[in-house]
């Protein structure tokens, strides 16, 4: 299977680079063929300009200035998500390729006000993030990035498909031990996507 592994941290020697390295590794030992895309490395430009909002809905000149990512999202049969949660949302670069990336003729199309989701050709999804705060503050305020993963991108992919949702929470308090159990706990679960 191709998988698509979407990593969103600037910081070469972070935990988030090494869940990074980790979930492609892993992906990689299961027999997956990994298309790592480190949005920071790459230089994807993550703003919405108000040419791309004037041709949002324009198939396929809303996708001239981002094709690569396009076709790298189209040829992927997985999906999986790797980035920190930043004021409980993703992180601008991540955000900026939902809305960029993520357009009308690539995951959805629009006819007369009806939505219909065209990324079914992907059949795994995963998320591996990172919180700052505890379960209970993300799940006081709502956890919107859990319902983007969940919900949202869920009902944008292959009906049925698995979704799964691996937290590390409270980074602000974590150890060595909790990084080297999530870690692990990532290794397991890639190993089996």
């Amino acid at each position: 299977m191709r998988v698509l592994v979407l990593h969103s941290h600037p910081l070469d020697e972070s935990y988030g680079r090494a869940l990074y390295r980790q979930t492609c590794e892993s992906l990689t030992k299961a027999g997956h063929e990994v298309d790592g895309c480190n949005l920071y490395e790459e230089g994807f430009d993550p703003v919405l300009s108000a040419h791309d909002r004037t041709v949002y809905h324009d198939y396929p000149e809303n996708t001239v200035l981002v094709k690569d990512y396009v076709d790298r999202l189209q040829k992927a049969e997985g999906l999986v998500i790797v980035t920190p949660v930043w004021n409980f949302g993703f992180p601008a670069m991540l955000k900026g390729y939902f809305d960029r990336v993520w357009v009308k003729g690539v995951s959805f199309d629009l006819e007369d006000g009806k939505l219909t989701p065209t990324l079914r050709h992907i059949k795994k999804l995963a998320a591996v993030m990172t919180y700052g705060a505890t379960p209970w503050r993300a799940f006081l305020v709502g956890n919107p990035p859990k319902k983007i993963v969940t919900r949202v991108l869920r009902a944008q992919i292959k009906i049925g498909a698995p979704v799964k949702y691996l937290a590390h929470y409270d980074m602000n308090n974590c150890t060595d031990e909790t990084r080297a159990a999530f870690l692990d706990k990532v290794k397991n679960h890639m190993e089996r996507f």
